[in-house]
């Protein structure tokens, strides 16, 4: 049985004092949900403060990237190994708009992903297609080309460990998330693909997240869908009552949600 995940990226927002009082706020309003696992990724100056005020929670600390190298002359950088010594679980690796932004590849996020596993951290695989392409229908030739070229070389010992975040470009920060059945769809399709690569075992563990304008009013029939297994949550992770409502949407029903 996977455990539903649920990670509030923070993104470029927040300033030390401002992620210091959203986190005591989020470890009230969390606390501890038991069958859901919930971690925060702050901005990487907010890290260790972070990281101070949640251990002794339920919550995991996430960054938002990492360099391929674990040391190096790379100004402006951090490593695997630096996230790890401040006990990041998990780490987001292939954001949109980070292939947007500084023209990220599949193949430079594969390097990440070996990263992040090399120094024991959870990598949160980003994939997704565009509007242009889901509207000529080439949504699922899209993500399995960026599913193959992101696993490429992940050894079988290590590929359960990692968590596939399907987020459709068109729904990131625009309001308009992707239907449950959309979702399902997509999510079915990387599962079967993992199977292929892998086994159906090892694909059975391997929790595929949802990511794309996640709010309460719509996490509730999003994780109804069998193979939606959490979500990866942008502005409303900000928002301590509206996170702590999607990570307990198990407590809605569809009136409510």
């Amino acid at each position: 049985m996977r455990k539903p995940l649920f990670v509030g990226n923070w993104k470029m927002n927040l300033t030390g004092p401002e992620a210091t009082e959203l986190t005591k706020k989020l470890t009230l309003a969390v606390g501890d949900l038991g069958n859901v696992e919930v971690a925060i990724a702050p901005a990487f100056t907010s890290l260790r403060p972070v990281s101070s005020i949640i251990s002794a929670s339920s919550m995991g600390l996430a960054a938002q990237n990492l360099h391929a190298e674990d040391k190096g002359a790379f100004t402006g950088e951090i490593s695997g190994a630096m996230l790890a010594e401040l006990r990041v679980k998990y780490v987001i690796v292939g954001h949109s708009e980070r292939r947007r932004a500084f023209n990220e590849t599949d193949v430079m996020v594969n390097l990440k992903i070996e990263a992040a596993l090399r120094n024991n951290i959870v990598p949160i695989v980003c994939l997704g297609e565009k509007g242009e392409e889901r509207l000529a229908r080439k949504t699922l030739t899209v993500v399995r080309k960026q599913l193959n070229a992101l696993l490429e070389g992940i050894p079988l010992e290590q590929s359960a460990k990692i968590v596939i975040a399907y987020e459709p470009v068109w729904a990131i920060g625009t309001g308009h998330n992707a239907t449950p059945d959309q979702a399902q769809e997509v999510h079915k399709y990387l599962r079967d693909r993992l199977t292929k690569r892998y086994s159906k075992e090892i694909a059975d563990q391997i929790r595929i997240i949802y990511g794309g304008s996640v709010r309460a009013d719509n996490i509730y029939d999003l994780m109804m869908e069998s193979d939606v297994d959490g979500a990866l949550v942008g502005s409303s992770s900000r928002d301590s009552e509206q996170f702590a409502a999607i990570c307990s949407y198990r407590h809605m029903n569809k009136a409510e949600a």
